[in-house]
């Protein structure tokens, strides 16, 4: 057993001082506050829940900063994925691993404990099936062993080209599969995590555009009753062809055509109108909102504000994984909120109340909703997925409580995380991963053979 004393930490209830956190067995299992620290402890200054990032495709971030130079005309989502079909088309096996862990090795740093992976490669350079169809959900698998990150591996169902059943596109090849294909790649999915503990896997049909009606119907029945993630109304465009396709905004049709609920993530949303952002609220699903991406691309912002006057739930994800950062991502949502509507402190609870603070908890309490994590933050009995922040640093100068939060989010970043436990077992110390250097150089190697080889 091992014993974590923080001068202060959030928990559940709020704030506390003096708390004393027995770990074992990757759990919590023992919390007091108003404690003496004992001998052996590991003591700390502030102690925090880890937050779950409930949307990554790990290997784009082995080409962040790469589409930053704009072509002959105006760049956009569609053009990105030109580029990002080209990247991904080259990487061996080897290289989906190598990237996937050092996006995974980010994360802990800036304090994601966990991460929901939107895995849709799937087959080898060729388009051709692998023998094991499980042999890239097992490389996913062990750069989350290798790093210590909490998995939940979400294997995409990917069909077609755009809405009506359209045949896929050549740079798609990677991605593409039948039902019968996807039933046997998420058998093997759950073998690929089988020894991971806390792991968890879902189903993720890529989008409506890629998947037909009948083809989701068979996707959600292979979930049973576990989660279910989909991009939605991500760009105009897609709003658009949904409405030429039938009849009917994406986010319309699939809350008149899918059971919708508490299962659900829906990531982006980014275009939703006043009905859907009501509808989607009452269903419970989560909304899996990736700012930092949702804003390089230029997708537009979501209208955060009606959502949370009307009960709605939403985590946050790194998705093209271009920066990683919890900070950034709350940050940049809050910030998206101000230049959209002129005005301050958007997303706060209330008069008075801190903004860090409502960023946090609605992160918190919606990445583990949407991850399957049953027992949200330092809670006995719950993952001891936990981070604490470097007190002495002169951005919490004078600080306590929620100004902590507010410093952190919006005054310094990943430079105030210290230490890092995921399930209990300690994977940052002073700001740097335990392995972060041999991680490290297998990605180096992977990207420079990829962008010199």
């Amino acid at each position: 057993m091992t014993r974590l004393f923080f001068e202060q930490a959030l928990l559940p209830q709020g704030w506390a001082r003096d708390v004393a956190i027995a770990v074992d067995a990757g759990r919590i299992v023992r919390i007091a506050s108003g404690s003496q620290p004992e001998p052996g402890d590991q003591r700390h200054r502030i102690g925090l829940p880890g937050v779950a990032n409930l949307h990554s495709h790990a290997f784009q971030r082995g080409m962040a900063g790469l589409a930053e130079i704009r072509g002959t005309s105006a760049d956009s989502f569609w053009s990105w994925r030109d580029l990002m079909y080209r990247f991904v088309g080259r990487m061996t096996a080897d290289d989906v691993e190598a990237v996937a862990a050092q996006a995974y090795v980010e994360m802990l740093e800036a304090g994601f404990t966990r991460v929901g992976e939107f895995h849709y490669l799937h087959h080898d350079v060729s388009g051709s099936a692998y023998g094991n169809p499980g042999e890239l959900a097992e490389r996913i698998a062990a750069a989350a062993q290798a790093s210590g990150i909490g998995l939940m591996l979400l294997p995409v169902f990917y069909a077609h080209a755009g809405f009506g059943g359209r045949n896929p596109d050549p740079g798609q090849r990677r991605f593409v599969n039948s039902i019968d294909g996807f039933s046997e790649l998420l058998e093997a999915s759950r073998r690929a995590v089988a020894g991971l503990s806390g792991s968890v896997v879902g189903v993720a049909p890529h989008s409506l555009r890629a998947v037909t009606p009948v083809e989701l119907e068979a996707v959600v029945t292979l979930a049973g009753a576990g989660p279910i993630h989909i991009h939605i109304a991500e760009q105009g465009r897609e709003v658009d062809e949904c409405i030429a396709w039938s009849g009917q905004r994406p986010l319309q049709w699939l809350l008149d055509h899918a059971p919708v609920d508490h299962r659900w993530c829906l990531v982006h949303a980014t275009h939703a109108n006043s009905a859907e952002i009501g509808a989607v609220a009452d269903s419970g699903a989560v909304v899996g909102l990736c700012p930092v991406t949702e804003a390089n691309l230029g997708d537009g912002t979501f209208n955060a504000p009606e959502f949370l006057d009307r009960g709605g739930t939403f985590g946050v994800g790194s998705d093209s994984n271009v920066r990683i950062g919890l900070t950034d991502e709350l940050r940049q949502l809050e910030y998206s909120q101000r230049l959209a509507l002129q005005a301050r402190n958007v997303v706060s609870s209330g008069d008075g109340a801190s903004t860090g603070r409502a960023l946090f908890e609605h992160a918190l309490r919606g990445g583990s909703q949407a991850l399957g994590v049953t027992r949200t933050g330092l809670t006995e009995g719950g993952f001891a997925d936990i981070v604490s922040l470097d007190a002495d640093n002169v951005a919490l100068a004078g600080r306590s409580g929620d100004a902590i939060l507010d410093s952190w989010i919006f005054g310094a970043g990943r430079a105030l995380v210290n230490c890092v436990w995921a399930r209990g077992h300690q994977v940052v110390r002073d700001g740097r991963h335990l392995g972060r250097e041999t991680i490290a150089r297998r990605f180096r190697s992977a990207i420079e053979g990829l962008l010199l080889g």
